[in-house]
């Protein structure tokens, strides 16, 4: 009943309401240079429509004397692209009424529009993944909720983080929505960060390291500030709850598990820091790559600044013993902060780095390194202090005790792409052989199954055993096997050509192999307890270096499918691992079967890690590097 009534609900959503306009692939059927008339009509169409911008932000977006594209799609959405560059608005209707800018425009300008703030990073995941921003999940000020109207455009951010993340329109006004009770939907999603608008852009990227696959957090060199249109956290708000995000018939709660019930809301409270103090000394760390958030059983905790840089310690220590390996540095202190400090937080914590004594990643990170625990060096041009070592030998270090690994439920162990669970799936690849019509009375003379797979010398067992019990070995020759018309037309029939003898014996050493030539070559795959089998033999992964805009490296992988390795979660994997931007794309007429795109050129470090770390034999992994002449 209760999955009826979310189906209906979202029914109606879906007739009354636009949809997401990119949430799925969409063919461009006309693409067309915008004149010097129309441009200047979109310039004062923009101006209009996003009244917060100066005349420099739209030059910044739309520049004077650039070639400006339109893509014109069959679902009447047009998408404005500067040549050579990257997609800067879209309008949902084609009539010039609803233009939106993309999150490359508002990552150029991020005051563009006026933003909501979530109430944490965790509740992106949703938002990303194509669902509506509801007004449970935004962060109000103490000043109240900020004046709009029904039908602006808005964008979305999280904490500590000034790049927008999603962009789309108010669902009602302010004073409506004051009236309802700050509940139901508050933004309908237009266009987000990782939807199709944003992959189909050439040299897609992402604005900082906050921007992971699949959750948006805070920015891990914690450089910008927030905007001041941005609607800020309120911690005396606490009696608002993170609601069910709305994301399709069937809702999803903030801890990624699926929930009928539609209703279901996720409490954050505060603990006095009498409390938090007490449990720091007991708090239990996560060794795993994500830190997920724990419905109705733990809650947001605000930390005072001296807890903080306790807990920040204790997690850096957590980090060092669990996930940091020598042979990941040197490393950017922004990928020690987003892929090891975070994770380490105990659920429901915030750790803000802007409110400890500290102020700054780079100024925490030299403390420690003039504390002889870790070695640090601010690197001049990338403009980040990289931790170059560690001193496992510092009394801190000695002394403390790692956390146990929190215990995973069985669907966060499927999804995980941490090391820990990664490696006890042991990747086997075989080829087994299905017997065709040519051999099927050789299994049935036999009693063989004709319905089963075999190994290679399982079915070359076979045919000797027909051999032994026909006794067609040559009395005079124990080497040859004489043909019987049953044998032959089994190995023969069919491939000789017309004229031709049939032969009428075959010598022991070819019976095998010819007698699997004659049967249906597959391909079985095991990891764990996922067992696949696909008709012919085993494509090889395919990894591929080519350059894009310049001297700027891409690297493709492709084929993963046929291994039971998920494209998603790999391109999770090597993001952190090697600390760039990858993203995922269905590959063209191939339904089901995807690529990873990674930045830079990682081909040989990429073919290592699939074979160390996935057991990818090195026979099925082809590699070629289009940037060497």
């Amino acid at each position: 009943m209760i999955e009826q009534i979310i189906s209906t609900i979202y029914t109606y959503s879906a007739r009354h309401h636009p949809v997401i306009m990119f949430k799925k692939p969409v063919e461009a059927k006309l693409s067309q240079r915008l004149s010097g008339a129309d441009k200047k009509k979109l310039r004062r169409t923009a101006k209009d429509r996003f009244p917060l911008a100066s005349d420099a932000n739209i030059d910044e977006i739309l520049p004077p004397k650039a070639e400006i594209t339109v893509a014109k799609y069959s679902n009447k959405v047009h998408v404005y692209v500067i040549e050579g560059g990257l997609p800067m608005l879209f309008d949902i209707d084609g009539r010039g009424t609803e233009i939106y800018p993309t999150v490359y425009a508002l990552w150029k300008v991020p005051e563009l529009l006026p933003s909501f703030l979530l109430k944490g990073g965790e509740v992106s995941r949703y938002v990303i993944g194509g669902a509506d921003l509801m007004f449970p999940g935004i962060s109000i000020p103490p000043e109240g909720l900020p004046s709009f109207l029904a039908g602006q455009p808005w964008a979305v951010k999280v904490p500590g983080n000034p790049a927008p993340i999603a962009v789309g329109a108010t669902t009602m006004s302010s004073s409506e929505a004051q009236r309802a009770g700050l509940r139901g939907k508050a933004l309908r999603i237009t266009h987000y960060y990782r939807d199709f608008l944003w992959q189909s852009a050439e040299g897609h990227y992402v604005p900082n390291a906050g921007f992971l696959v699949d959750v948006v957090m805070e920015d891990p060199n914690l450089l910008l500030i927030s905007q001041p249109s941005d609607v800020h956290p309120d911690a005396s708000n606490d009696e608002d709850d993170i609601n069910v995000v709305e994301s399709g018939p069937i809702a999803t709660n903030i801890q990624g598990s699926t929930d009928v019930d539609a209703s279901k809301n996720l409490d954050v409270g505060v603990q006095t820091s009498e409390e938090i103090t007490a449990d720091i000394s007991g708090l239990k760390f996560s060794d795993s790559v994500t830190a997920e958030v724990q419905s109705d059983e733990k809650e947001q905790q605000t930390l005072s600044g001296e807890e903080i840089d306790a807990l920040l310690d204790k997690c850096l220590l957590q980090a060092l013993h669990t996930t940091v390996k020598d042979k990941d540095l040197p490393m950017p202190g922004s990928t020690l902060w987003s892929n090891h400090i975070l994770p380490c937080r105990p659920a429901g914590i915030i750790l803000d780095i802007k409110k400890s004594s500290y102020k700054k990643l780079s100024k925490w990170l030299q403390s420690k390194s003039s504390a002889g625990l870790i070695s640090a060096k601010e690197d001049r041009y990338k403009k980040e202090v990289m931790l170059l070592g560690v001193n496992r030998g510092h009394s801190d270090y000695m002394s403390f005790k790692p956390g146990k690994r929190v215990q995973e439920s069985a669907e966060q162990r499927h999804d995980n792409s941490g090391e820990g669970s990664q490696m006890k799936l042991q990747l086997q690849v075989v080829e087994v052989y299905k017997p065709s019509t040519h051999v099927n009375s050789i299994f049935t003379t036999l009693g063989a199954d004709t319905g089963s797979f075999y190994s290679a010398s399982d079915s070359s067992d076979i045919v000797f055993r027909y051999v032994e019990k026909e006794n067609l070995v040559k009395p005079t020759d124990k080497a040859m096997v004489v043909l019987d018309a049953t044998l032959c037309d089994a190995l023969y029939k069919g491939s000789v050509k017309k004229g031709s003898a049939y032969p009428t014996e075959i010598h022991k050493k070819d019976l095998g192999s010819t007698f699997l030539s004659r049967m249906q070559v597959h391909h079985r795959v095991s990891k764990g307890n996922e067992v696949a089998v696909r008709k012919g033999a085993a494509r090889p992964i395919q990894i591929m270096t080519e350059r894009r805009q310049g001297n700027k490296k891409v690297t493709r992988v492709s084929g993963l499918e046929t291994f039971l390795l998920d494209a998603d979660s790999l391109a999770t994997e090597l993001q952190k691992k090697f600390a760039c931007s990858t993203s995922v794309a269905e590959l063209p007429g191939k339904k089901g079967q995807h690529e990873v795109l990674v930045q830079g050129g990682v081909i040989d470090d990429l073919a290592k890690h699939l074979v160390d770390h996935y057991g990818v034999p090195k026979r099925y992994i082809e590699v070629l590097d289009k940037t060497k002449k």
